[in-house]
């Protein structure tokens, strides 16, 4: 399997014991991250599901928006999930007056695409690289989750979501994003995947 690389978990709003427990049991060492003494220490981070307003809001409370940039623009890996597929975008449509992201990925993504919380679904999702044929779909989990409406430069399209074909898992080199939450469903494949990714850069 390999060593353990330290994977942070952004702690400041959303899905995060999830997150490291989906860590652990693929294969790395996790630890929350709040501080950018915390963020210094890690060799990938996981931006979590959650509001992405408040989200915002809070890395720049925490001091940690600008650190995160630059560790990003440096090369360091990064998973975001729903709220985290926002933060790593270039460009959003629909945000709130203010809302920044950090960025990272060159994608658009409209967020609250699929709809408000009662608007939530399951879907069985065909991945490249992590669940394609013949290896079972991965069972996502969207809630108030956005799409991606276009992607340019490098960025690898993984994944559609079979109903309406909109785009809902992108890489681009060392991050990687999904509209859904993995961290939720049990399933460890994008969370391996995830980790593997740290690992090829440490």
């Amino acid at each position: 399997m390999g060593s353990a690389p330290v994977v942070g978990v952004l702690a400041l709003q959303g899905d995060v014991a999830e997150h490291l427990r989906a860590l652990a049991q693929a294969g790395a060492t996790p630890v929350g991250v709040r501080r950018p003494e915390e963020l210094a220490a890690v060799d990938g981070l996981v931006i979590p599901g959650g509001e992405s307003t408040t989200m915002w809001k809070l890395t720049t409370a925490f001091e940690v928006a600008e650190p995160l940039r630059k560790r990003l623009s440096g090369g360091m890996p990064a998973f975001g999930s729903c709220a985290g597929m926002i933060m790593l975008a270039d460009r959003l449509v629909d945000g709130v007056e203010g809302q920044e992201t950090l960025g990272g990925i060159a994608m658009t993504v409209r967020r609250n695409a699929f709809g408000r919380q009662v608007d939530s679904f399951e879907s069985d999702i065909c991945l490249d690289e992590i669940a394609s044929p013949p290896d079972p779909p991965f069972h996502a989990v969207f809630i108030r989750a956005p799409w991606v409406e276009a992607v340019s430069g490098k960025v690898t399209v993984l994944g559609t979501e079979r109903v309406t074909g909109r785009i809902v898992a992108v890489r681009q080199g060392p991050l990687l994003a999904t509209s859904f939450h993995p961290e939720l469903t049990g399933d460890l494949r994008i969370h391996r995947y995830f980790v593997d990714m740290v690992r090829e850069r440490t």
